[in-house]
């Protein structure tokens, strides 16, 4: 049996991550980097972090543009958008028909526990991702300086920095929280 074409691989790939992901890219960054830079060499860890910046960076589905650039890289448009259209359906089509099952539990106790288990392993996922880009991103006194001053700045002023990009996209003053 022949091994998949690289555009197979990754389109796969990404529709099983979409469908396991939790709190979006960051949540499946240390396999999706894994796959990617280390065990098929399609990018370098710099433009992978490249990739992830610029889709932090702007507004939108972070998810599917990133997804969208490593098939642009691997297979060019239609790998893109093959890319693109396997991180959202699978898990549309999932959530659609769990959905009536999910419903119609809501009262139930095990429900309450599977809602309480999701919030630490989500959280676990994240730091994973943000551990994942600290090696893969340019490492030095500057980069530790900026990090501590944004640090600093989110801890001094209580600004939630999501709440405060959206703001600005809106035209709104940031609330305090």
């Amino acid at each position: 049996m022949n091994p998949p074409s690289p555009a197979a691989a990754l389109v796969g790939h990404i529709a099983l991550l979409a469908i396991i992901s939790f709190g979006g890219v960051p949540g499946v960054l240390p396999d999706l980097r894994d796959f990617v830079v280390g065990a098929h060499g399609w990018l370098t860890d710099r433009e992978f972090a490249n990739c992830f910046a610029v889709v932090q960076a702007i507004p939108g589905p972070n998810m599917i543009l990133m997804m969208s650039f490593i098939g642009w890289k691997v297979g060019g448009l239609p790998i893109a958008i093959a890319s693109a259209l396997v991180t959202f359906v699978p898990p549309c089509a999932l959530a659609y028909a769990a959905f009536g099952f999910w419903d119609r539990f809501r009262d139930a106790a095990w429900q309450q526990r599977v809602r309480r288990g999701l919030a630490p392993v989500t959280i676990g996922l994240v730091i994973a991702g943000g551990c994942v880009m600290a090696r893969t991103g340019e490492s030095g006194w500057a980069s530790l300086a900026v990090t501590a001053a944004a640090v600093a700045l989110m801890l001094a002023t209580r600004i939630n920095p999501q709440r405060a990009a959206s703001c600005r996209l809106a035209g709104d003053q940031p609330r305090r929280t």
